[in-house]
């Protein structure tokens, strides 16, 4: 039962949308502006570095902080953590206080697995997304459309991540929750997923 109350809890953590609320604070609704992604990259976008970095730091802590005390006290361990780590991500998704509808997950993520590894599987994800990242910036790639790049580098990321947790022998549990953060980025990012599949189409889709 206690186990069921932890999961509980690191959902609504991480359901707490805080780049949500400082953007209407600031008088932007961040789920109309932009991408209408109310999470910490939008607020960046919209109100500015200064307020974007206060979303990533608290979208982050949201992840991190409560399932790094509850690891740390003993009270999570084994196959739990399956559940308890994919919860925080799963509540900025699909946040009840935004009618189920969330941000992209990013910053929670790294919250999580900085809890699950003592942050070397976060600067293990933070190095490959910055190489994906260069990789982007040198050869142009999608250099006017930024959504587009950040939902592929994002998936791809987490993709590559999957070789290290694998190479690295990390438990299969670890490997299980890798599986569901995966599942949520490409659902989260599934717009610009999409539409990059349907452009391709058209360009080569033959005169009519």
């Amino acid at each position: 039962m206690a186990n069921i109350l932890y999961v509980v809890l690191l959902f609504f953590s991480g359901s707490l949308m805080f780049s949500h609320w400082i953007g209407l604070l600031l008088h932007k609704d961040l789920t109309k502006l932009n991408d209408e992604n109310p999470g910490a990259a939008n607020l960046w976008r919209s109100a500015g570095a200064g307020w974007g970095l206060l979303g990533i730091f608290l979208d982050f802590m949201k992840g991190y902080l409560p399932l790094a005390i509850l690891i740390w006290t003993g009270r999570l361990s084994g196959n739990i953590l399956i559940p308890a780590a994919i919860a925080p991500v799963l509540g900025h998704a699909f946040s009840p206080f935004l009618k189920f509808r969330g941000g992209k997950c990013k910053a929670v993520s790294f919250g999580i697995w900085s809890a699950l590894s003592d942050f070397e599987i976060s600067i293990a994800l933070a190095v490959i997304l910055a190489l994906l990242q260069a990789v982007v910036t040198l050869f142009h790639i999608w250099r006017d459309h930024k959504p587009r790049t950040d939902a592929w580098t994002a998936v791809a990321g987490i993709l590559i991540l999957g070789v290290y947790l694998f190479f690295r022998r990390f438990p299969l549990a670890y490997i299980a929750i890798w599986g569901a953060n995966l599942a949520v980025f490409i659902f989260t990012n599934r717009t610009e997923l999409v539409r990059t599949f349907q452009s391709g189409s058209k360009e080569v889709a033959p005169p009519v």
